[in-house]
């Protein structure tokens, strides 16, 4: 976690990067359970726990390094080019753990315009709440069976999006934690596997 690590350096701290993965997920999934909470707050409370966890006490700069931090999360290599080419030919719609404010700042990398956005904010609660799903449903206001979930998340998408009888596709890019990405271990069965967003475009004749 690139934002982390500088924190855990601050405070003479030496933690592998798998370590530091597997905890935020932990402690990401448990901070968005129960009542909603805003995600600054959230992380704010990830971080907290982190130094609940790791033996130090965060400072309030440190609190905020997290959410801060999530207009520079860069999109993956493969999304933008294949966004554009799933643009010609279907409707793209954003569902996702963040808020409208953050979410704002990623869209601004995306080159696209997306034909809906559906945030946490707006549903009050986060992934993998079936609540979400149900929500981007009526906001679309189309067959279930005409909506294709497409994610990388087995925990956080496919596993409830499995529940409520979505077609879904799981995007498994090739990285160090294999199989779960940032999130937490779980099972689902995808019907559709790909590597990347432009396999995906590519098996659409894209």
């Amino acid at each position: 976690m690139a934002a982390v690590q500088p924190v855990l350096q601050g405070h003479g701290l030496s933690v592998a990067d798998k370590k530091v993965i597997r905890l935020y997920a932990k402690f990401e999934a448990e901070e968005e359970s129960g009542s909603y909470r805003r995600y600054r707050t959230v992380l704010r409370g990830v971080m907290a726990s982190l130094g609940a966890k790791l033996g130090f006490e965060p400072t309030e700069a440190d609190l905020e390094v997290l959410p801060r931090s999530v207009g520079s999360w860069p999109a993956f290599d493969d999304t933008v080019e294949a966004l554009v080419r799933l643009k010609k030919r279907y409707k793209l719609v954003i569902l996702s753990n963040v808020d409208d404010e953050m979410f704002a700042e990623t869209a601004k990398q995306l080159e696209i315009e997306l034909d809906e956005v559906i945030t946490a904010e707006q549903v009050g609660s986060y992934k993998p709440a079936l609540a979400n799903f149900r929500f981007a449903v009526d906001r679309l206001g189309v067959p279930q069976d005409r909506i294709l979930h497409v994610a990388q998340s087995l925990y956080h998408d496919h596993v409830p999006a499995k529940e409520l009888g979505f077609t879904t596709v799981w995007v498994n890019r090739p990285s160090r934690w294999a199989g779960t990405g940032v999130a937490i271990p779980a099972d689902a069965s995808p019907d559709l596997e790909v590597p990347d967003l432009g396999s995906l475009a590519a098996a659409a004749g894209l």
